[in-house]
């Protein structure tokens, strides 16, 4: 075992001893001291190497998707600090509610940006946010392996190091995520003090008082969640109480349970102040506004359209067991394997290594997920506002790891083989980081069937980060350079991260826009830059996207696209969305017709066809048109709004009623389906079936006036004319 110094004996206010479980030893086969000394430096030389690795291809992430509320939020929070409070921006943010979230991180790059003079469109204004979110992500592998060895000694604390490391989310978060990871760290620094601390009770050192206050504060200034850990504190402060002096300790031992008491509180004041100086919300009122933002991340209220397990649905939808699929599918092999391992094995381990440390793990790493589920808490961008938990996962994977060579010891060959295993397992993920060291958090491992078979199924770079890798294949290739004859206009769905790349490199030679990728020819632009985030599931795993006949290049994760950058030379099928909102139908039928004669995998052309048709009187020509849009993109709205549209006017009433029954099936907010299937099913005669559609159309879209109209003719017509009277009533109030 590890040698560690000793330390004072400590006095008791009574003759009672100590449970003698207090204290448990690991019982595991000590090390020599010569190899307990090698497998320190191991570890310090690892962590070193790892984090030069990460430090540096921090600097090779692109921008993720949220900084455009991060870095808006760290300028207002320098300007509240340096104005002593005159300039209270910070105090309130509508467009993300940032004010909620601490602002450690963001105050301090923003005040080091702020002292180098780097402003937003400055390369190195995100190289020093990231470098700082990797710093951060370092700390989280420092601490969670020093975890491990107060647990197991050094040899379990280097594997736990090596497979946080070698966890291509946790280390692809750590490039660019200035939000998770240190929350994250903030999380396993606590555990680790909080360790200690109880180690050192009556009378713990203040060093390890220090440490746990810190790490409270750091949590909680970077999200309220953090205010869980002074309750993991005073919760495993009391169980440490017992299993140390018992039930009858709480008579007997009423010195020691109030240094208990006094330590505990101590240290959560502390961390709690500290916090609170990093966040000007909760300066403000330190006790209702920290509570006020805790309640809401118990939510998690962002309503927005997530692809989960190939469905395209709003956040508000998914299974409960949306995390847990999430993590299951993107956590590598070697860790799935330890911790579902140490799971099966919970009793051996916490009779083999000390019971209370190792059940803080358990307890860290399995309740926060069942409480997100038990509140059906909203979620989105797969499990990342759970990266917390996993540093507690990765340390009791490690621990099983080392459970198992333990119990195969004077097994050769069964050693052996689970080294191997062992080995294979830590490969996959190493090959995968190698191969795509700029944006490893996209990672999905072999259960998921990897990238490919993730593809389509779930988001992959939900957060645009490989906008960056498309933009410098663009300066590759020429394309984007500072010698422009005349200005070039790209779009793209994640403008803000290609701005921060051509505003101040390129000026008014590249204009950057936003469009939407199913709006893309809303605006005219001679490139555009898509990450597949918003692109429905069915259209990807049709293989037609991107659309091949404009797709310049795409930049790749193991074979799979994550971003298409596509050029529009002819502009055939923009100046089409020009003629249809002129309502000029024979003109934007001939722009969509260029267009698809030359782009036939475009679906906005066929789609805009299809409605130029419709409202050219040629319902029959947009049949063709509205099914060849969705051979391309399956399942699409639109194009199952204009095929039923154009099958009604064709006389195919049941053709038309598939239609838009399906379109409800893929949407059951879609209003509109509702609508025309209430309509259709009137003009067959079944009264009772259209009524309850058209409520149903009104309830997924209570603004929708026409929707009130159809249901009050229909009750009229069943002989319910009071019922008719009450929504003809709720539709004038509709302006």
């Amino acid at each position: 075992m590890t040698k560690r110094k000793p330390r004072k004996q400590k006095k008791t206010s009574t003759p009672s001893t100590p449970s003698s479980q207090a204290r448990a030893s690991v019982r595991m086969v000590p090390v020599s001291g010569e190899q307990d000394d090698f497998l320190r430096k191991l570890f310090w030389g690892s962590l070193i190497a790892f984090g030069l690795i990460t430090l540096a291809l921090s600097l090779g992430s692109g921008i993720n998707g949220d900084d455009e509320y991060q870095d808006d939020y760290s300028a207002k929070l320098v300007d509240y600090y340096t104005s002593f409070g005159r300039d209270t921006a910070a105090l309130y943010i509508e467009d993300g509610n940032m004010h909620l979230y601490g602002g450690f991180f963001d105050l301090t790059t923003g005040l080091l940006n702020r002292a180098f003079g780097w402003e937003i469109d400055d390369a190195n204004y995100h190289h020093l946010r990231h470098l700082f979110s990797a710093l951060f992500g370092i700390l989280g592998m420092l601490f969670a392996g020093l975890l491990v060895r107060e647990i197991a000694g050094w040899r379990a604390a280097v594997l736990a190091l090596v497979l946080l490391f070698l966890s291509p989310r946790f280390l692809g978060h750590s490039l660019m995520n200035p939000k998770d990871i240190p929350f994250a760290t903030g999380n396993i620094m606590a555990l680790y003090y909080l360790v200690r601390w109880l180690d050192g009770l009556p009378k713990p050192r203040w060093q390890d008082m220090a440490g746990l206050a810190a790490g409270i504060a750091l949590a909680i200034a970077t999200r309220a969640g953090g205010i869980l850990l002074i309750a993991y504190l005073g919760l495993f402060a009391g169980l440490h109480f017992l299993q140390t002096y018992g039930l009858k300790g709480l008579s007997r031992n009423t010195r020691e349970l109030g240094r208990y008491a006094l330590y505990g509180l101590g240290v959560a004041i502390a961390g709690y102040l500290v916090a609170v100086l990093f966040w000007p919300y909760a300066l403000v009122d330190p006790l209702s506004h920290p509570l006020e933002a805790l309640s809401e991340f118990s939510k998690l209220g962002v309503r927005i359209r997530v692809l989960f397990q190939g469905e395209n649905v709003m956040s508000d939808e998914t299974a409960w067991y949306y995390p847990l699929v999430w993590i299951f599918y993107t956590i590598p092999p070697a860790v799935l394997l330890g911790f579902a391992g140490s799971l099966a094995l919970a009793w051996p381990m916490l009779r083999k290594f000390r019971s209370l440390p190792v059940f803080l793990l358990y307890f860290t790493a399995i309740f926060p997920a069942v409480y997100v589920i038990y509140k059906d808490s909203l979620l989105h961008d797969g499990w990342r506002h759970l990266t917390f938990l996993y540093p507690s996962m990765a340390a009791l994977a490690a621990l099983w790891w080392v459970l198992l060579e333990d119990y195969l010891r004077g097994q050769k060959i069964a050693r052996y083989l689970a080294a191997g295993i062992l080995v294979v397992c830590l490969l996959e993920p190493a090959l995968f980081i190698a191969r795509n060291s700029h944006y490893p958090y996209v990672y999905f491992n072999p259960l998921a069937g990897g990238m490919k078979g993730a593809y389509g199924q779930f988001e992959t770079d939900y957060w645009g980060v490989s906008v960056r890798q498309a933009v410098q294949r663009l300066e590759r290739e020429g394309i984007l350079r500072t010698d422009l004859e005349k200005p070039i206009t790209i779009a793209s769905s994640f403008s803000y991260n290609l701005q921060r790349y051509v505003n101040k490199k390129y000026g008014d030679k590249v204009i950057a826009t936003y469009v939407r990728y199913n709006d893309r020819y809303e605006r005219s632009w001679d490139y555009a830059i898509f990450p597949t985030r918003y692109v429905r599931g069915a259209h990807l795993r049709e293989g037609v996207w991107p659309p091949a006949s404009q797709t310049l290049f795409t930049v790749d994760a193991n074979g799979v696209p994550l971003t298409a950058v596509l050029q529009d030379q002819e502009k055939f099928a923009y100046r089409g969305e020009v003629a249809a909102k002129q309502k000029d139908w024979p003109l934007a039928v001939q722009e969509f017709s260029q267009e698809v004669g030359v782009h036939p995998d475009n679906e906005l052309a066929w789609l805009g066809l299809a409605n130029a048709y419709l409202n050219n009187q040629q319902a029959q020509q947009a049949i063709p048109a509205a099914e060849k849009a969705l051979e391309i993109a399956p399942d699409n709205l639109s194009g199952l709004y204009y095929l039923g549209l154009a099958r009604v006017n064709s006389g195919d009433t049941q053709g038309a009623l598939d239609a838009f029954r399906r379109s409800t099936e893929v949407d059951p907010t879609y209003s509109i389906g509702y609508y025309y299937q209430a309509l259709i099913l009137q003009a067959s005669g079944d009264l009772n079936s259209a009524v309850a559609l058209a409520e149903k159309s009104y309830l997924a879209n209570p603004r929708f006036k026409p929707a009130y109209e159809l249901a009050a003719q229909l009750y009229e017509q069943l002989g319910r004319a009071d019922r008719a009277n009450e929504l003809r009533q709720a539709a004038q109030k509709i302006q």
